[in-house]
């Protein structure tokens, strides 16, 4: 009896600490359970390149083997958090037997990971060659030059548009506006606003 009365008041005494030790284990249970688990930094969040390239020179096929693409420029960086290229002095000249040539420079470039898009920045001039129909008397499609700050170019749609300042001469004449659209596709542009500039008035054809 007084055994089983020395245990008693022994678990009685202790308890306040199994209290305590127990609620302290509680709350470290779901203190881990809530917040999620530290991670070390290993760089992939940060906007920092992991390979760059000098004097780089790239191209893409088509399933004849004859170049569809070719891009050249002084330095190309690739970025991993958004899968981005970006190239300092690029040129990119896109190849079709069915369309005219479309060549860009600029001072960079960013191309993005899909390659379905290039954004052209700083003194972009593009050129657009003669269409091969022109030359069979078969068009009137001739060389085409733009010049602009900015310029947004879609390789597979073989788009292009501007939201800034650009100028257009042909051998027609010159036009100047600010934002465009440009479709090689299906040989149109679409200028947005403050349109101006000198065309040569079309021989008729007798």
């Amino acid at each position: 009896m007084d055994g089983s009365r020395a245990l008693m008041d022994r678990l009685v005494s202790w308890s306040p600490v199994l209290l305590l030790g127990g609620l302290a284990a509680l709350t470290y249970w779901l203190d881990a359970q809530i917040t999620p688990p530290v991670t070390r930094p290993d760089g992939s969040r940060r906007h920092d390149a992991d390979i760059y390239v000098e004097n780089l020179r790239a191209m893409s096929f088509g399933a004849d083997g004859k170049p569809l693409q070719l891009l050249s420029a002084a330095r190309g960086e690739h970025y991993p958090d958004d899968d981005t290229t970006v190239f300092t002095k690029p040129n990119l000249v896109l190849k079709d037997p069915k369309q005219p040539t479309f060549a860009v420079t600029a001072d960079s470039a960013k191309i993005a990971g899909d390659r379905s898009s290039v954004w052209f920045t700083g003194n972009v001039h593009a050129k657009r060659d003669a269409d091969p129909a022109a030359a069979k008397g078969s068009g009137t499609s001739g060389p085409l030059s733009l010049t602009t700050e900015y310029l947004h170019v879609s390789p597979k749609d073989k788009r292009a548009d501007t939201d800034k300042a650009v100028t257009i001469e042909d051998a027609r004449g010159i036009i100047h506006a600010v934002g465009m659209k440009l479709d090689a596709e299906n040989k149109t542009v679409n200028f947005l606003s403050r349109l101006q500039g000198t065309i040569a008035p079309q021989a008729l054809s007798r």
